[in-house]
């Protein structure tokens, strides 16, 4: 199992107290401390080094909490080794947050890591399978059509085993839509988003551009082109897209009934199936692209 890294929120500073330094080469030391802590040698920085306190920074964000735990003798022995460095009994590994994990007894903080590794997964888990469905568009809004897509959708993504949500009617708002991608993710921990709508070549079609604010790299394939100019087209070509903001999966999909209901089980599939989102967004505009084909054949 791949073991997540954790933010160091800003406590960085890892300080060697009550150390003998008498012309230490301190790019060896800082060199000595990586090592031992596994890390890239550019991310370890002495900070101070006077009287007999050293400090350093580690320039990085995140760590595996795993290569730190119980490291004090080790780290010790490693600097005493280090020419015209001086290590006593007295001499202490000193530290704030995640970095403390070095002075902690081995055995009793890999089952603390262990047990908090096991309710992060539990936790993942759970916004996993928890869904919100958006529909966007006036009409629906207004009320002037009844949203077939919606109940239908959050009725189909509880049989594939999600907790899924009705979210409020979006209008074609790009700021509108990028805020409520965010707050659903962000904020109320879901781990599916799907739009429904928005997704053509008119300029009030905006819900790809949104996905696309929120995930630069998001998978947008066409399902077919248009000609710019011709009726109300401003965009050569409509669009699906799956983007990702964390481990949240962002799905937007055709506002027709048909389609939207082709696009979410074949999203079903993939994600059952651990598909990525540029293979989810291409399984969806695969199914839709032939339909429109057996459309025009018939």
């Amino acid at each position: 199992m791949n073991t997540p890294e954790w933010n160091l929120l800003e406590k960085t500073e890892l300080r060697i107290e009550r150390i003998g330094l008498d012309g230490a080469d301190l790019s060896v030391v800082a060199a000595t401390v990586a090592d031992e802590l596994g890390l890239p040698r550019d991310e370890v920085l002495v900070i101070d080094a006077r009287d007999d306190l050293l400090a350093l920074d580690i320039l990085r964000r995140t760590i595996d909490p795993y290569v730190l735990v119980g490291r004090r003798e080790a780290l010790l022995n490693a600097l005493s080794s280090v020419p015209c460095v001086r290590v006593t009994e007295e001499t202490d590994v000193c530290s704030e947050g995640m970095l403390g994990w070095i002075s902690a007894d081995a055995t009793e903080a890999v089952a603390a890591l262990d047990r908090s590794r096991e309710m992060m997964a539990e936790i993942g888990r759970r916004i996993a399978s928890r869904a919100i469905v958006f529909s966007t568009g006036p009409e629906v809004v207004t009320g002037q059509i009844r949203d077939t897509n919606k109940p239908w959708i959050i009725h189909r993504l509880q049989e594939g085993g999600f907790s899924a949500m009705p979210g409020e009617d979006l209008p074609d708002d790009g700021d509108v839509i990028v805020a409520a991608i965010r707050e659903a993710v962000e904020e109320r921990g879901y781990g599916l988003v799907v739009t429904t709508g928005g997704v053509g070549a008119e300029g009030k079609d905006g819900t790809v551009e949104a996905l696309l604010s929120v995930d630069p790299d998001a998978a947008t394939p066409s399902i077919f082109e248009v000609e710019v100019g011709h009726g109300r087209h401003v965009k050569p070509r409509v669009r699906i897209g799956v983007g990702t903001i964390g481990d949240a999966v962002i799905a937007c999909l055709p506002g027709p009934h048909v389609e939207a209901r082709l696009g979410v089980e074949t999203l079903l599939g993939g994600l059952a199936s651990g598909a990525d989102k540029h293979q989810l967004a291409e399984g969806i505009a695969v199914q839709l692209r032939e339909r429109i084909r057996r459309m025009h054949a018939s």
